[in-house]
């Protein structure tokens, strides 16, 4: 029997439920955390729910200190997050600056609070481009730092790190996840706008794996 060892910071998008279903076996906890994000509202209980079909505990943290001092436009409201592609530079504006970090720092003492040797983050390689907190050289750096900033040696784990969302998405399909279960829009409407940089993301991948879109999107 697996042990349960890891903790994941689960968000409720596509890549944090795939990477929970993946790995359900060895989670002992699921963290969400509220920035006061545009989209956290939808997103949040989402991985509460998955978590919970799971039989898996779950733990919202609010960050609303972000909100208020950290610029990004995923803070601003919903008229503020860019239209297009992840690969414009005007999404460059979505960057929660550090997010990431603060994020595992948490992660990492809750699980050592718990026994917990590993905390999963679902981060992959189409995050590079834009994100500096998602990239191989991040992750390896917070794994290095945790491992010895604690005395169980918590590891960062992040096992999308080097693949597509694509990718993640066949992986989500052979686990027979219904992604219809999951929210990306940044905007945070009451249906994913089909604009914004994860909109396009999100159709690119579920296309790329063969798995019919059914997601509300506003165009």
């Amino acid at each position: 029997m697996t042990e349960r060892d890891s903790l994941i910071v689960v968000s409720g998008g596509m890549d944090s439920v795939t990477l929970l279903y993946d790995r359900k076996d060895s989670i002992a906890l699921g963290v969400s955390f509220d920035y006061g994000s545009n989209h956290n509202a939808k997103e949040i209980p989402l991985a509460e729910m998955h978590c919970r079909r799971l039989g898996i505990p779950h733990i919202t943290i609010s960050l609303d200190f972000m909100h208020r001092y950290f610029k990004s436009s995923l803070l601003e409201g919903a008229e503020a997050i860019p239209e297009g592609h992840y690969e414009d530079e005007n999404m460059k504006s979505t960057v929660v600056p550090f997010r990431n970090g603060i994020m595992l720092a948490i992660a990492a003492g809750m699980a050592e609070s718990r026994g917990l040797t590993k905390v999963l983050i679902a981060n992959h390689g189409g995050d590079h481009a834009i994100y500096p907190d998602c990239r191989p050289g991040f992750v390896s750096a917070m794994d290095a730092a945790t491992q010895a900033g604690t005395y169980v040696g918590v590891r960062v784990v992040a096992p999308y790190t080097n693949i597509t969302k694509t990718d993640i998405a066949l992986r989500g399909k052979a686990l027979g996840i219904d992604y219809a279960e999951t929210w990306s829009c940044y905007k945070g409407g009451d249906r994913h706008c089909g604009r914004c940089g994860t909109c396009v993301e999100r159709r690119e991948a579920l296309a790329g794996a063969g798995i019919e879109d059914t997601t509300q999107y506003d165009q």
